[in-house]
């Protein structure tokens, strides 16, 4: 008896109970989930199969810079299609809020450490076809290209910081080994038009560079109807205006201009701002600014000028908060212009007890702090900034 009660136990166990029976809606509502998922599956491959190339590289181009790598290794297709020459222009055609900052670093000096203001981060680039055992440094830019010469003025490179499409230029046809100031420009908005590169001797010697050629194409001197001598501020980066380029001169005050599509020289005498030391020329929308240390006693700020197109006088436009130059306050600081473009300046402010980074948006007359980069584990030391550039980054362009 045991043994039959205890078979029928497991014949009860193993029977399942039947399902429980739905109602009709329920039914008609599981089909038409089914049916809807399987087309919206078949919907999804018909619509992105023949999804049209153009409007993938217009949402593209509008896409932040960091994402364009993660897109090119989705597959093949995708990668070639950002290195076509419609997504270029298109690229070119979409307004570039801020430039980025090429900068180097005392202990890192041939990498790069490059500051995204829209994200205010940092990312550590090197361009393994630079030269690793000269230094080189960034010293102009136009478009996404950055210019490097080395630190000897002999040789001259350039690159993409972000594709690391490089290019070394041809030797100068005569030898110049003092310190040149170096501007670059664009052609025209692809850089596939082409760009120029220009450097300025002590002397008043220059010559010009072609990429179309890819040759120095002009070489000369400053003609006889500039006062001489004519001595540059070579701390000052010059900066581009459409295709003319602007350099700072210390002897006499003021400014020397060249235009590119001319070839006309032009020189305008412009008395410095009292009390100014460390200064450097910056623009922002066709406007011509300048930049410095004002120092006074023991008390020293950073000011902001604009160049007034009837006078040819600087007028002051904004001077850092009174609490940060406080900080200045009996030290002997020295100002570095790390970027001086697009409307964003980038400002290295040192002395033996401060290292300071700050941005100044001319378009809005905000000041922000930039923290340093780091380095080593985890990035705890924080590098010591030497010089930088400016640059609108752009897969697109190529050296």
């Amino acid at each position: 008896m045991g043994g039959e009660s205890s078979g029928i136990f497991e014949m009860l166990e193993s029977i399942k109970p039947p399902p429980a029976k739905k109602s009709r809606k329920e039914r008609n509502r599981g089909k038409s989930y089914a049916e809807e998922t399987n087309s919206n599956e078949s919907m999804d491959r018909e619509i992105w199969q023949e999804f049209p190339e153009d409007l993938f590289e217009d949402v593209l181009v509008r896409l932040p810079i960091a994402t364009f790598f993660r897109f090119r290794s989705v597959c093949q297709k995708w990668n070639s299609l950002i290195e076509s020459e419609s997504f270029s222009g298109r690229f070119t055609d979409v307004p570039q809020i801020f430039p980025w900052f090429y900068t180097i670093s005392h202990e890192n000096v041939n990498s790069g450490a490059v500051y995204n203001p829209s994200l205010e981060k940092w990312h550590h680039l090197i361009i393994s076809a630079l030269p690793e055992r000269t230094i080189v440094l960034p010293v102009a830019s136009a478009g996404g290209l950055v210019c490097f010469l080395d630190i000897g003025h002999r040789n001259f490179y350039i690159s993409n910081p972000l594709t690391k499409s490089f290019r070394e230029l041809p030797a100068r046809s005569f030898k110049v080994w003092s310190r040149v100031a170096v501007g670059m420009i664009l052609d025209g908005k692809p850089t596939s038009q082409g760009y120029k590169l220009m450097w300025v001797g002590c002397e008043g010697d220059y010559e010009i560079y072609d990429s179309t050629r890819h040759a120095w194409t002009k070489r000369g001197s400053v003609p006889s109807c500039i006062k001489l001598p004519v001595l540059l501020n070579f701390k000052s980066r010059p900066v581009a205006i459409g295709t003319t380029l602007y350099f700072m001169l210390t002897e006499p005050e003021g400014i020397l201009s060249y235009e590119m599509a001319t070839g006309k020289w032009k020189q305008l005498i412009i008395p410095t701002p009292m009390d100014l030391t460390d200064h450097t020329l910056a623009e922002c929308g066709g406007r011509l600014m300048l930049v410095g240390l004002i120092k006074k006693n023991a008390a020293t700020c950073v000011c902001v000028w604009e160049l007034q197109k009837m006078t040819h006088l600087w007028k002051e436009v904004d001077r850092m908060p009174n609490v940060w130059c406080l900080e200045f306050y009996g030290k002997h600081v020295k100002m570095n212009c790390l970027g001086n473009k697009g409307c964003l300046i980038m400002l290295s402010l040192r002395s033996r007890q401060m290292n300071r980074l700050v941005t100044y948006d001319v378009s809005n007359g905000e000041w922000a702090k930039v923290l340093l980069p780091g380095s080593g584990p985890r990035g705890r030391k924080r590098l010591w900034i030497a010089g930088g550039t400016a640059f609108h980054p752009s897969p697109s362009d190529t050296a």
